[in-house]
């Protein structure tokens, strides 16, 4: 299998609610930043394995959302890396706000196993829809 067909075999796990499978994919030093700025780690310092990342992100998206949807929209093959287009959606339950947010996902794939990713983000229409103020 191809780094690309592994990765969208992440996204459809995960689209599942399937987080073995998720995790199972990482390396166990995996690391894994957020965009600069996202509410989940402002700082963009990375994640480091994936129980951090559940902990800190996935456990908290099903505590924030409802409905939320990561929705691929293009694959780009650069051997070790691959990077994909996608937009997000879901409602706030802080807020009752609806998003619809365009991202890029960059993920570092070794040995069949993900060893890093890199989220960008327009972080301001989340910190709005979340009712979230940036950080001055």
């Amino acid at each position: 299998m191809g780094n690309v067909e592994f990765v969208k075999g992440v996204y459809e796990a995960f689209g599942r609610g399937d987080m073995s499978t998720v995790l199972g994919a990482m390396d166990p030093a995996i690391e894994w930043r957020q965009a600069e700025g996202n509410p989940y780690r402002p700082s963009g310092e990375p994640w480091v394995g994936p129980d951090a990342i559940l902990n800190n992100l996935f456990m908290r998206i099903g505590n924030d959302w409802d409905g939320f949807k990561v929705q691929p929209k293009t694959y780009h093959d650069a051997g070790d890396t691959v990077v994909v287009e996608l937009r997000y959606s879901g409602t706030s339950k802080a807020t009752g706000k609806g998003m619809d947010a365009q991202a890029c996902h960059i993920w570092g794939v070794r040995d069949g196993r993900i060893v890093s990713f890199q989220q960008y983000l327009d972080t301001a229409k989340v910190q709005e829809v979340m009712g979230i103020k940036a950080a001055t």
